[in-house]
């Protein structure tokens, strides 16, 4: 006999193909997939039933892109350009990480994740300066209950950002022996640096690689860091190596032709709305309103807590507003608030390749669900639910959170050890301060 859930009472935003909503509905979980979402379910003979009375269930929150490593070294880039943060952290910084550090950042971004209502995490973790740093990073997703790709990416040099190089070949351990389950809680991705960083040579061996493992790519192309002076998207396109199992990340730089040709081809793209519009030398800009104009729905990410919010309410405005600021007639009708609540959530589970598994709340998919307060003071009366959400709501509402149907939030209160994880990242930053920031 499995084990069961019911979710009784809520208003249920199911965020399927109609956006479905329940303004009182229940919903049931099996040995952690969801099984029915209706009106007046029943509660199977010993199972535990949650009272969602007066909450707002929607889908878990999936952030496409974070590095999550970082954590420790929060909003210390508050007024740093782009150069300022590759000199800084892909430098010396990142050079002097330990295994250690990348566990400490690791659990405590994605344990801050889990307590903002982000249930998926695509863990860019471009810190694999041996093995040992792949492991920390993997440990620390499994140990923090979340659901993630972690996307193995490269070693950092004290001189700065490598000379290109092909992938490192621990990828390959990483996958057949780490991450093997494709049906697991964590599963593997490749953070691939892509042409703007390493060429179209070394990026077309990195990508057969991926290919050959089994496992989508994820790169930073045509990011608005290199301006006009790249054109990595057309490239790939060149050189055949655009498909659906491609990710292309911020592509804020990229033109109208460049986004053609990825809809063309299938791939995915993740923006960081926050830090594309406020961090100098990334653009100013954030190609949200072209994206969806060529056919291409984005998935929402954090990208750098070093510069960035830990949660995807704040990605979420920042994008509505990028959206509407771009309209040239005052006649047009605005991009609703409930598309820019799918990109958190149905759109950021295709784009991290688990759009089958996550994202919306109906029969067959994982129960990774999000219960929001509705009666705290600054959302009450709620009448509009996708846009209490995105206009209003943060992570002090988020009440209780599940991954996989297992409760990981309950009442406000993650349900892990907080203060280890707190400690550890503290420790890091400490050191990383004294011996290397030289704050």
């Amino acid at each position: 006999m499995g084990t069961s859930t019911l979710v009784r009472g809520g208003w249920v935003l199911t965020m399927d193909e109609r956006s479905s909503e329940l303004p009182v509905g229940d919903l049931l979980v099996t040995d952690g997939v969801i099984t029915a979402v209706g009106v007046g379910l029943a509660a199977p003979p010993g199972a535990e039933v949650l009272d969602a009375a007066g909450l707002l269930v929607l889908p878990g929150l999936v952030d496409t892109h974070r590095h999550t490593w970082q954590t420790p070294l929060r909003h210390l880039g508050g007024q740093w350009s782009m150069d300022d943060y590759r000199e800084r952290i892909l430098g010396d910084v990142g050079a002097g990480y330990r295994p250690e550090d990348v566990y400490a950042g690791t659990l405590l971004g994605a344990l801050a994740a889990l307590d903002a209502g982000i249930t998926t995490l695509v863990d860019w973790a471009h810190i694999q300066n041996s093995p040992a740093h792949s492991d920390a990073s993997v440990a620390a997703l499994r140990d923090s209950g979340i659901r993630a790709v972690f996307a193995h990416g490269w070693p950092i040099r004290a001189a700065g950002p490598a000379v290109p190089e092909q992938h490192p070949a621990d990828i390959r351990r990483v996958r057949n022996e780490l991450l093997a389950d494709d049906s697991a809680l964590v599963t593997c991705a490749m953070g691939a640096r892509g042409p703007d960083y390493a060429g179209l040579e070394v990026t077309a061996v990195d990508f057969a690689l991926a290919r050959e493992l089994g496992i989508p790519i994820t790169a930073h192309v045509a990011s608005g860091v290199f301006g006009a002076s790249r054109r990595g998207i057309a490239e790939l396109a060149a050189a055949g190596l655009l498909g659906p199992d491609l990710t292309i990340v911020h592509a804020n730089g990229a033109t109208d032709e460049d986004l053609r040709l990825l809809a063309e081809h299938g791939c995915t793209v993740s923006i960081s709305p926050q830090i594309e519009l406020t961090m100098p030398g990334l653009g100013g800009r954030v190609a949200v309103r072209r994206l969806l104009d060529a056919g291409i729905r984005p998935g929402l990410s954090v990208d750098s807590e070093t510069v960035a919010s830990a949660d995807l309410f704040t990605q979420m405005r920042f994008a509505l507003a990028a959206h509407r600021a771009c309209a040239t007639e005052p006649s047009e009708v605005p991009l609703a608030a409930a598309e820019v609540l799918r990109m958190a959530t149905a759109d950021g589970a295709n784009t991290a390749g688990l759009g089958d598994r996550v994202g919306a709340l109906t029969p067959g998919r994982a129960a990774d669900l999000v219960l929001l307060r509705t009666d705290a003071v600054g959302l009450a009366p709620v009448r509009a639910a996708a846009e209490a959400v995105v206009l209003a709501a943060h992570p002090g509402m988020v009440d209780t959170v599940l991954v996989a149907g297992r409760v990981v939030k309950r009442a406000g209160r993650l349900l892990a050890d907080v203060d280890r994880a707190r400690e550890l990242a503290a420790a890091t930053a400490d050191r990383l301060s004294r011996e290397l920031v030289g704050a």
